[in-house]
C-alpha cells in the first residue's frame, strides 16, 4: 500500500509518480463512517486513470482501531479527492453529487453498473447513489449536444425521453431526437 510520501501508486500500472497536484485548488472532501479503505479501493477500481495518492493509518497502539485508515487521498480521472473516517455524525445527501461526463454508452454502462453494485441505488435522469450513499450523475455528452439543438421540438423530445430514463441511453435519446 502507498504511504503519504508524496508519491502516487497508479492502480493500473503499479508505477509510482509525484502526487503533488498544484493545479487543483478545490478538492472534494468525503466524510465516511469507518469505510475509508473500502471506499479507496472501490473508487480506484471503478474509474479509469485512478490512483491512491496516500493513506494515513492510526498507530498500532490505538485500542480497537490499530492500523485503521483515518484519511486518504485518491485521484479519479485526474481529480483529487480526500477521504476521512469521521464517524457516523454526517451522511451524504442528494444536495451534492458528482457529474461524470461520458462519451460512449459503454462508459455510461460501466460506471452505472459499477457504482450501483452492492447496495447502490438507481434514481432517475442519470442519477444514482453508490453503496456509500454518495450521489453521482452519469451523463453522456450526447445529452447536452442533442438538448442544445436550435430545433426546440427536437430538444424537447430529448428532454422528455431523458426524464423517463434511469440510466441514460444514448440510442433512446437519438430516437427521441429523430422523432417528427
Amino acid at each position: 500500500m502507498p504511504t503519504t510520501d508524496n508519491l502516487t501508486l497508479d492502480a493500473e500500472t503499479g508505477k509510482k509518480e509525484s502526487s503533488v497536484n498544484t493545479s487543483q485548488q478545490i478538492t472534494p472532501f468525503l466524510w465516511l463512517d469507518g469505510k475509508v479503505e473500502e471506499a479507496v479501493n472501490f473508487y480506484t477500481s471503478v474509474f479509469k486513470n485512478s490512483s491512491i495518492v496516500g493513506l494515513n493509518r492510526l498507530p498500532a497502539d490505538v485500542p480497537g482501531r490499530d492500523g485503521k485508515v483515518m484519511t486518504a487521498t485518491i485521484r479519479l480521472n485526474g481529480v483529487e479527492f480526500m477521504l476521512l473516517d469521521g464517524g457516523p455524525m454526517f451522511k451524504f445527501t442528494e444536495a451534492i453529487s458528482f457529474f461524470v461526463k461520458c462519451e460512449t454508452q459503454e462508459e455510461v454502462d460501466h460506471l452505472w453498473d459499477s457504482l450501483t453494485v452492492d447496495g447502490g441505488q438507481e434514481s432517475r435522469c442519470g442519477w444514482l447513489k453508490d453503496k456509500f450513499g454518495l450521489s453521482w450523475q452519469i451523463i453522456p455528452n450526447a445529452l447536452g449536444r442533442l438538448m442544445d439543438d436550435p430545433n426546440r421540438l427536437k430538444a424537447r423530445n430529448v428532454m422528455n425521453a431523458m426524464t423517463q430514463m434511469k440510466k441514460i441511453d444514448i440510442t433512446g435519446l437519438k430516437a427521441a431526437y429523430d422523432k417528427e
